[in-house]
């Protein structure tokens, strides 16, 4: 009794297949909605309404894509690392299927971060591609991403492959704080943080405001997307209970 008094109630209503199935679908509505309503005005507003930058022109509204998808791709992968360390630690099952849902949309908020920064790099720096610091280290975790999904592939046991994947992806983790303070910690092209929560904004407001409304619209639609793969790997895994066989019954034509 003592022990289940440790974490609030919550905590264990989200290791409940059923309940997060619920609760998820509740939202999806409202995250559908809210995330294409910040894409649609931080795309506009950054596309044609954000002034040209003094040095880079127009070629630096990339920056609206790359940087919220390069906050995602780290946000992702360690929320992946806390998910597989609850399944770890706790048997969560929902926190081993969160992990699965994630590397596949980390993987392709790093591939997209990776491909808009070589596009920003093409005229910015003459090259599509340098052996940057930061560049580096955002190529390794695309990497750890793909790994984890293709030894999650290759090992058959759900819950050897959970295990496995969550030990992976923590020893991964040592990744992130590389990719946020090499610009700091070695000398290199890429520039410094565009805005941070602690200090003010090397931009005008008129720049990073669409800027923050593109990450909010990104982690939004993350969210969306997350709670749909999420929905989907409950009803593969829990098909035989007694619940999904009650609601995909309800779903079938009568």
């Amino acid at each position: 009794m003592a022990k289940a008094q440790l974490m609030p109630k919550w905590f264990y209503q989200l290791g409940s297949p059923k309940w997060f199935y619920d609760f998820s679908g509740r939202w999806l509505p409202w995250l559908a909605g809210l995330s294409l309503a910040f894409l649609l005005v931080g795309t506009v507003w950054g596309l044609a309404f954000a002034p040209a930058d003094y040095q880079q022109g127009n070629s630096f509204r990339i920056i609206y894509i790359h940087v919220p998808a390069a906050f995602l791709a780290q946000s992702v992968y360690v929320l992946m690392a806390v998910a597989g360390a609850i399944g770890l630690i706790w048997k969560m099952k929902m926190a081993e299927m969160v992990a699965k849902c994630c590397a596949p949309i980390g993987a392709s908020f790093a591939f997209l971060a990776l491909l808009t920064g070589a596009v920003w790099g093409k005229p910015t720096w003459g090259a599509w591609w340098v052996w940057d610091a930061r560049l580096t280290a955002m190529l390794i975790l695309l990497f750890l991403y793909l790994g984890i999904m293709a030894l999650h592939s290759a090992i058959s046991d759900r819950q050897l492959a959970a295990q496995a994947t969550a030990i992976l992806s923590l020893v991964g983790v040592v990744n992130i704080p590389i990719i946020k303070y090499s610009v700091e910690w070695w000398n290199t092209l890429h520039q410094p943080a565009t805005f941070t929560l602690t200090e003010k904004p090397a931009m005008p407001v008129e720049m990073w405001l669409p800027l923050l409304v593109m990450v909010i619209g990104f982690y939004l639609f993350f969210t969306f997307v997350l709670f749909i793969r999420t929905r989907n790997e409950i009803l593969q895994r829990e098909r035989a209970s007694g619940w999904v066989q009650t609601l995909l019954l309800k779903q079938e034509p009568s």
